[in-house]
Order: C-alpha cells, then structure tokens, then sequence
C-alpha cells in the first residue's frame, strides 16, 4: 500500500530553505506559497524549518467582525517596530467558494507598515477550516518563526466559537470586543470566554465603552473563581472535541499531564481586561506590555512547555487523522469509488459496517506487521 508525503528534502528545497533561514524575503514567501498550496515537498521543507523554531513570541488576535482587528494588527506591529522587533503577520480570510483562496486578500491592510521589509505580511485563505485557522496556517508561522521574526501576529476571521482553533497555534490570545455590544459580551460565555489571555475593548473612545470594560472585568472575575481550571487562560483550557470525534480520547493525553502547573501550586495567569483605539494608536503600547507580561508568565511558570507540548500532540493528531484519511479514500478509490460501494449497500448485497471494516482492515494490517 502506498504511503504519503515522506518529508524527505530535494535539492531545490534545500536550497530554498537555506536562503529562507539566510534571511531572504523572497524565499520565505516562497516557501509559504508553498505550504498554502500544499505543494508537493511542503512537508519536508516544514520538517526541515522545525528545529530552527520557538523564538517567536506568537500571538493570536481574534473577535466579532468589525471590532477593528486589522486596524489594531497594523498598530501593534507599528509599535513592535518602533522598539526593535521584526514582525511577521498571517492574516486569516475567508475562503472564496470558488477558488479557494482569500477573498479579503486584496484588501488594503498595514497601511502603517508599507515599505518596511521587517514587517511580512501575507493574507491566506481559512480553507474552510473551523476558527478560519488552517494547518497550513500553523505551517506558515512556523516559516515566519525559522526565519527569525520576533513577534508573529495571526488575526483571524472571526468566525464565533470556532475560533478556539487559534489556541493551537498561539501562545497568547487576544479577544477583541467592541462597545455597545452586550450581546455579543453574553455570548463570550458559550465558547470565547475560556480562550482568551487578553481581552480588548477597542475602539474604547465609543459610547458604552465603559459598561462594556465592566462586563468583561465581572466575567473574567466568574471565570476565574468558579472552577480552578478556567483560571489560566487557554493554557488551562479543555480543547473540545474535534468534529469527527477524534479528541475525546486523546485530549485529556495533551490535557492532562502536561504539567501546565495548575495542580502543583503556580501562579495562574489572570486574564487582563485592556481598553485600545486602534485607529490612534491608543492602549496599543499598554496592550504590548500585557503581552509581554504573558509571555513571561509563560517562561517563568513553565506553562510555555505545557503549552507546546499540547499545540505538538495536536497537530500530530491532525496530521495523523489526515493522512489515514487519504489512505482511506485511496483504498476507496481502488475498490471502485465510493458510489459504487454506496450502490452495493442500496442493493443490499453488503452494509456500511462490513464495507467499512474491509478497507480499514489493511490499513491495519499494515500498521500490525510493522516494526514497533
């Protein structure tokens, strides 16, 4: 039976990789075209950028559409600039229904930025993924992390509940809320509540910022004493179930014994409530200094270790769930496609059970003869 993508290097890749950790621009958005396309090779060239990651303080900027984030993204990474950083930002779009790409791509964006090669910014499609967060997202801040940014940025689509997909890809989350939106405050209680680190109230210069400051502060307040394990931020936060039912048995693996710290006494990091006007620049370096202040809670405290070893364990899943999939719906094909076996079923000559276990089975068989 065949195998997938070994992530072997050719020497083009090789190459590319050396110039992308070189400091060439050009390769590095190479590489990146690469891993949004799935190109062939993408795996190894990401293999490769592996070991030359984890400088990067990552940081994931989420909310409602139109509470400002590309306007607060533009200024953060203005501001990262102005002390020093270099700064990479992948921007989450929608995914157009007929190509498959960004169709916010072309939109103009980092207007504070323009010209100024330490700050890359690429827009990338969601691909239909929950959270607007894709592997190949992931892949991307990986590059962006081997290339030597100090600080990269993910914003991504606002898509609701879903955006806890963002927690495995960055160390600190930030939700941003916009005044005036009391409901939308309410509904941070059904899923966006328990990922954020930071949560922000831009454009704070609107009426009915002050109540909307007040409503976050008592929330944070509930999260916190109610039930110990909403206390850290999404570092004590129990991924929910995958859709296909993949991580009800494997999360408490990631979860669990991960020494994140919350049942041996360390301080838990408090989720701090920051008010901004992205569109002058207020709140923007306070809001720096909250992040800086997570991620040195997350050194200190050892939770950062925690936090990667939960981002790792979930990946190899995907990846894992993924690649058996392709095998699955290879073995499918060669079998006749899956029409034809769901006509055999209406004809009652099989069941989905026994069809099932037939093309599981070598698959199996294979993984049973292998070399432990």
């Amino acid at each position: 039976m065949g195998g997938t993508d070994a992530p072997a290097l050719g020497d083009g890749d090789a190459a590319l990789v050396e110039d992308l950790l070189d400091g060439s621009h050009r390769a590095l958005a190479r590489v990146i075209t690469r891993i949004e396309n799935r190109a062939a090779g993408y795996r190894g060239i990401v293999a490769a950028l592996h070991e030359h990651t984890g400088g990067a303080d990552v940081i994931g900027i989420t909310g409602a559409p139109g509470a400002g984030k590309s306007t607060l993204v533009d200024k953060l990474a203005a501001a990262y600039r102005d002390r020093g950083d270099t700064v990479g930002v992948v921007a989450v779009d929608p995914s157009s229904p007929y190509t498959g790409g960004a169709v916010l791509g072309d939109r103009i964006r980092m207007a504070s930025n323009v010209g100024d090669m330490d700050v890359f910014f690429r827009s990338m499609s969601a691909r239909g993924q929950l959270g607007g967060l894709s592997m190949a997202t992931a892949d991307a801040v990986k590059a962006l992390d081997a290339f030597g940014k100090d600080v990269v940025i993910i914003e991504t689509v606002g898509a609701g509940q879903n955006e806890v997909d963002v927690v495995r890809t960055a160390d600190t989350v930030a939700v941003l809320v916009q005044p005036g939106s009391g409901d939308d405050v309410q509904t941070l209680k059904a899923g966006i509540l328990e990922i954020g680190d930071v949560f922000v109230v831009n454009k704070a210069d609107m009426d009915g910022a002050e109540r909307t400051l007040a409503e976050l502060e008592e929330m944070v307040h509930r999260r916190e004493s109610p039930t110990k394990g909403l206390g850290g931020g999404h570092h004590g936060f129990e991924v929910p179930d995958h859709p296909d039912g993949g991580n009800d048995e494997t999360a408490g693996d990631a979860e669990g014994d991960d020494g994140d710290g919350d049942d041996e006494g360390e301080p838990e990091w408090i989720p701090e409530v920051v008010r901004t006007v992205a569109n002058t620049g207020e709140g923007v370096a306070e809001l720096i200094e909250t992040f800086d202040a997570h991620a040195t809670h997350l050194r200190e405290s050892g939770a950062i270790e925690a936090t990667k070893r939960r981002r790792y364990a979930e990946e190899i899943r995907t990846l894992v769930r993924s690649d058996v999939g392709a095998l699955a719906t290879a073995e499918i094909e060669r079998r006749g496609g899956i029409d034809a076996l769901a006509d055999s079923v209406r004809r009652r000559e099989t069941d989905p059970y026994s069809l099932a276990a037939e093309i599981v089975d070598p698959i199996a068989e294979c993984v049973d003869d292998g070399e432990p």
